[in-house]
């Protein structure tokens, strides 16, 4: 059976900065579907100005895995939208987290910390070091990914203690990142990936599509039983 993935991404850079036009002239979130659609899943798009985000409930219930990209406007998303994606994490979604998608108001909610970090944007070497190679998100990569020039990330990052942590970056600049870290919600599972400065054509590199393609794959939904709450009458005969 294939997944039904949703690309999510603001769409506002793409639409007043040259050189992200120039980059991405179909939207981040285009760029991001392509290889997932080749990769054989079920993909839609939905952009910030769309009715309800574009997250409506009929959208989100057919979803398996929820891609997530945002930038300069996290505030102008709605505190209704936040809490229905966070309900649907709980209930068994996968939600893939990008970049500065670490500022959204779905990944601040789900962590329950600041999610703040150092920043710069100067044309960074980035080397991703597998640090967990018998993970399936690192499934058919080598030993490390380079992107000639990235925004760079650095600790300290604030997150809890990630569950799993899958990649680690090092910058020209001599930063250290956390870039790959796997926790679970509820029944969800959630993936956070750093690279993906909007000036950079790092979603147009081979092997950061692959590890979107086995984030997908890793943060889908596994069948299972399905937990039941409130009030439960007893199994057994109970004593007088």
């Amino acid at each position: 059976m294939s997944l039904n993935v949703t690309v999510w991404n603001e769409f506002r850079h793409e639409k007043k900065n040259e050189k992200v036009i120039a980059i991405y002239p179909d939207g981040i979130h285009n760029a991001i579907a392509k290889p997932l659609k080749a990769a054989g899943f079920n993909v839609t798009t939905a952009t910030l100005d769309e009715p309800e985000h574009g997250l409506t409930n009929a959208v989100l219930e057919k979803t398996n895995v929820l891609f997530w990209w945002g930038h300069m406007a996290h505030d102008e998303v709605s505190d209704e939208i936040v809490e229905r994606v966070k309900a649907r994490v709980l209930q068994g979604m996968g939600l893939v987290v990008l970049h500065s998608g670490h500022f959204s108001k779905i990944f601040k909610t789900l962590m329950g910390t600041t999610c703040d970090l150092k920043w710069r944007e100067d044309k960074d070497r980035e080397r991703l070091w597998v640090v967990a190679p018998g993970h399936p998100i690192a499934q058919g990569l080598g030993e490390q990914i380079v992107l000639e020039s990235e925004e760079m990330y650095g600790e300290h990052f604030d997150i809890p203690q990630p569950e799993e942590l899958v990649f680690v970056s090092w910058f020209s600049g001599g930063e250290v990142f956390r870039s790959g870290a796997t926790y679970k919600r509820g029944l969800g599972r959630i993936f956070y990936f750093r690279p993906g400065h909007e000036t950079y054509p790092t979603y147009h590199n081979p092997e950061i599509q692959k590890v979107l393609e086995n984030a997908a794959r890793w943060a889908a939904a596994t069948p299972g039983s399905v937990p039941v709450y409130g009030n439960a009458k007893p199994l057994e005969k109970m004593p007088e």
